[in-house]
């Protein structure tokens, strides 16, 4: 099987490449391969943060292959879509920063995979965005109208998704999409940069996990249950060496020196 996802880590971020240029759309079988990636990197020690980015310039993703879709039976799309909601919410759940790097057009299903990271960091003019995928007769059917609901709101997300329109990532960014947009000579040095802000020593890479793991977690359920998830995330962290160190420096009146650990 050809290697339709590449991983790697690079001074504790761990960068998942999405590898079918021009358009890096997804199939079954790289669906499958991102799943088994996530994990991967989920379990990796020495990734603090998640990089996700489609190889070449051109396209983080176009979303779904329709090739693909146009020659499997119902049965197949039904659970092609499952497995990929599967896949995404992993990706969502995973208790580390995960980072979307917007290199390229992200349109259909490959915003459907941005909106399923925490953050989103566009690369300017160098591509559109948006769920074009009623222009197919179908709806957004990886999480899409349940993340750009929780994203923009209601009324907004109903009529984006309806008008099927594609805009670029400075619109995206007014629209809270998009976190930052950077210029793009510097995009991919920018990304990293940003990223590495969260790795130690700079942060204790496992309170801003677990902080993603309250916020995405707890959203989703009643307040006092998320108030017990918070209780417990904490728990968690209070066992850790970095918020030994935290505190012990804060009290010594010095910059902590954080470990991941």
């Amino acid at each position: 099987m050809a290697t339709l996802v590449e991983y790697r880590v690079e001074n504790g971020l761990g960068i998942i490449e999405l590898n079918d240029p021009p358009a890096n759309t997804y199939t079954y079988e790289m669906m499958t391969q991102l799943d088994a990636t996530i994990l991967r990197a989920r379990m990796d020690d020495t990734a603090h943060v998640i990089i996700l980015r489609g190889k070449g310039e051109k396209f983080f993703s176009a979303g779904a292959n329709i090739k693909m879709l146009t020659e499997v039976t119902p049965r197949f799309k039904y659970f092609f879509c499952l497995h990929a909601n599967e896949t995404l919410s992993r990706l969502e759940q995973t208790p580390k920063l995960t980072i979307a790097a917007l290199n390229g057009h992200t349109v259909g299903g490959g915003l459907e995979i941005a909106m399923a990271c925490d953050i989103r960091l566009a690369c300017q003019d160098n591509g559109k965005i948006g769920l074009p995928e009623v222009s197919l007769g179908v709806l957004p059917g990886t999480g899409g109208t349940q993340r750009l609901l929780r994203i923009v709101g209601k009324s907004l997300a109903i009529e984006m998704m309806i008008k099927g329109e594609t805009f670029s990532f400075d619109r995206a960014k007014d629209l809270g999409i998009v976190n930052e947009v950077f210029p793009k000579e510097t995009f991919w040095n920018q990304v990293q940069m940003y990223a590495r802000q969260f790795c130690p020593p700079n942060k204790a890479s496992k309170a801003v996990g677990l902080i993603k793991r309250a916020v995405q977690s707890g959203g989703e359920m009643g307040f006092e249950s998320g108030l017990t998830l918070e209780r417990e995330l904490q728990q968690q962290l209070f066992q850790s060496e970095d918020a030994k160190e935290g505190l012990k420096a804060y009290v010594e009146k010095r910059v902590a020196e954080f470990k991941g650990a």
